[in-house]
C-alpha cells in the first residue's frame, strides 16, 4: 500500500485504485501520535457545545488533534455521486468553520486494482493506524511474507521458502521494479549471460515463474501476470521487503 497527497493522486490516474482518505486536524498529521488522543462527537450547531470525551486523556499527555479514516472506494464514490476531492474539501471547510485554528492534512490510500477487503480496513492499514498494526490473537501464527533482499531469503511466517538461487534472483528482479511490468526478454537479459548454455527462451521463463509461485504458497499472487507483457510485483499489506545499503540488484 502507498500513500500520496490527495491533490497528486486525484490529478494522475494510476493502476492502483483509491480506497479512501484520512482526514486529520491540528499539527499531528499522522496516526502514530494520535494513540492517546481523546475524541469528541461533533454536536449539531443548535446543541450546547459541551466537551464529552469518549475516553480520558492519560496523565502527562494532551490531545493534539484527531484522525478520521474514511473508507470509500472510487466505485462506491461514483455510486454515491460524489468525488473524493469534493468530499475532502467539504470536510476541511466544515473543520475550518467549526474550529478556525485547526490545521488540516489529507491523504489518499491506494491499493492494487481488484484488491479485496473493506475499504476502511485498507485505509487504516495503509495509513498506519496503530490499532491495526498488531495481528489478532487467532492470526498470530501468520506473520505474512518477508522478502529479505540482504540475506537472500523469503520468510513465510516462521518458515523459509526453499527458493533456489535462480528463483530468488527472479523474484528480486521483479520486486525491485515494483509497479512496473517486467518483460520476459528483460528478465532473460538481466539474469542470464548472452552466451550462457542454459539461457532460456520466453516460454521457459513462464516455467520458472510457475515454480517460484508454487514455493510462495498463499502469497503466489504477489507476482502477477500481465497478459501479453510480462510480470509485475503487487505489494499487499502483509508483504514486507527488507533491504539495506545500495540496491542488491545487478543493475
Amino acid at each position: 500500500m502507498t500513500i500520496t497527497d490527495i491533490s497528486a493522486s486525484l490529478a494522475t490516474r494510476r493502476p492502483s485504485r483509491a480506497r479512501g482518505t484520512v482526514y486529520g486536524s491540528a499539527a499531528t498529521h499522522g496516526s502514530s501520535a494520535l494513540a492517546p488522543a481523546a475524541t469528541e462527537r461533533i454536536q449539531p450547531e443548535h446543541a450546547a457545545a459541551a466537551p464529552s470525551p469518549v475516553r480520558a486523556v492519560p496523565a502527562g499527555t494532551e490531545a493534539r488533534g484527531f484522525v478520521l479514516y474514511v473508507g470509500l472506494g472510487e466505485d462506491a464514490a461514483a455510486a454515491d455521486h460524489v468525488e473524493l476531492a469534493r468530499l475532502v474539501g467539504e470536510l476541511r471547510a466544515l473543520t475550518s468553520r467549526l474550529a478556525p485554528s485547526a490545521q488540516t492534512h489529507a491523504a489518499v490510500a491506494l491499493a492494487p486494482a481488484g484488491a479485496g477487503g473493506r475499504d476502511v480496513d485498507v485505509v487504516r492499514r495503509a495509513l498506519g493506524d496503530p490499532a491495526v498494526q498488531q495481528p489478532a490473537p487467532e492470526a498470530e501464527a501468520d506473520t505474512g511474507i518477508v522478502i529479505d533482499l540482504t540475506r537472500k531469503r523469503v520468510a513465510l511466517g516462521d518458515d523459509i521458502a526453499p527458493l533456489t538461487y535462480r528463483e530468488f534472483e527472479l523474484l528480486q528482479h521483479i520486486v525491485l521494479r515494483e509497479g512496473t511490468t517486467v518483460g520476459r526478454c528483460d528478465i532473460i537479459d538481466a539474469l542470464w549471460d548472452a552466451d550462457a548454455d542454459d539461457r532460456p527462451n520466453e516460454r521457459t521463463i513462464d516455467v520458472h515463474v510457475r515454480r517460484l509461485r508454487a514455493k510462495l504458497g498463499g502469497y503466489a499472487e504477489i507476482i502477477r501476470t500481465v497478459r501479453g507483457a510480462g510480470y509485475r510485483f503487487d505489494r499487499h499489506a502483509d508483504v514486507t521487503v527488507l533491504a539495506s545499503g545500495p540496491s542488491p540488484d545487478r543493475f
